[in-house]
């Protein structure tokens, strides 16, 4: 274990866990309450925010956060106040947001930032003031979830039974898209813009084909994916290939072998 004795690869290691942490308790809402296609909406506006930050010459990620947010805010009011289905409200603000990104970043003619990075994430990349700042983003989510478990549990399986029983349905769906834009940004520095919807999905999927209850649904949507960013880093290391990438590659890993064993089961059982 070699590589464990470098200070880098320590810190991506916590950042893995935490970012697993993170994803994972968040994974089982969106899959859930089937909002998969908002982590794509929200963590591709992150581009806008960090062509603005370039621009401006402020912090890319307080400007990706605040974007985020704000186009989550904007996903959730036009999906119940318009006329459009939330796909649509979604597909609309993150392309419209992106190409702004895009019309900045042509403005600013002599940047040279790590687009690579922001897009695709590098973990090894993480320094402390990083580590601390994810850290102070999952303990404040994580934190809200935990207040508000069983009032967001109830509202995932039934909205209209949960409005009905006096639960304001509104003020916790506009604080959970907050909580996803929170955490697509303190994702970004591991996975990337691009990658990071799909620790928002795949951990609860995997979850979803082995859990008998939601507990345990959700035990394995955080398992699999800490066992998803500590496996892909490793694996990172050990063929030089990309760490984001290679961490979105064994969550996938987790989710097929769920899905076979599950369908390999309802044959035993069968047959």
């Amino acid at each position: 274990m070699e590589f464990l004795s470098y200070g880098f690869v320590q810190r991506a290691l916590v950042a893995g866990v935490l970012v697993g942490l993170l994803c994972g308790v968040l994974s089982f809402f969106v899959v859930l309450r089937r909002l998969s296609f908002i982590g794509v909406g929200i963590s591709h506006s992150a581009f806008g925010g960090v062509a603005l930050g370039v621009l401006t010459g402020l912090d890319p990620f307080a400007l990706a956060a605040v974007v985020c947010t704000l186009v989550a805010w904007a996903i959730g009011w036009i999906s119940r106040r318009g006329r459009l289905h939330e796909d649509a409200a979604i597909g609309i603000l993150f392309s419209s947001v992106m190409a702004m990104g895009v019309a900045l970043l042509s403005l600013a003619r002599d940047y040279q930032m790590d687009l690579f990075g922001y897009l695709f994430g590098n973990i090894l990349a993480v320094a402390p003031r990083d580590l601390w700042l994810l850290a102070a983003a999952a303990a404040g989510v994580l934190g809200i979830v935990a207040v508000l478990f069983k009032a967001l549990l109830f509202m995932a399986f039934d909205e209209e039974v949960a409005r009905a029983s006096g639960l304001p349905v509104e003020a916790l769906h506009y604080l959970l898209l907050t909580c996803l834009a929170i955490a697509v940004v303190a994702a970004m520095r591991v996975v990337g813009i691009v990658l990071v919807e799909a620790l928002l999905v795949i951990p609860a999927a995997t979850g979803l084909q082995l859990a008998r209850g939601y507990w345990s649904m959700l035990a394995v949507s955080v398992v699999s994916a800490i066992c998803s960013a500590i496996g892909g880093l490793y694996l990172s290391y050990a063929f030089n290939v990309a760490a984001g990438a290679m961490i979105i590659l064994v969550a996938s890993g987790f989710f097929f072998t769920a899905l076979l064993t599950r369908r390999w089961g309802a044959r035993q059982i069968c047959g």
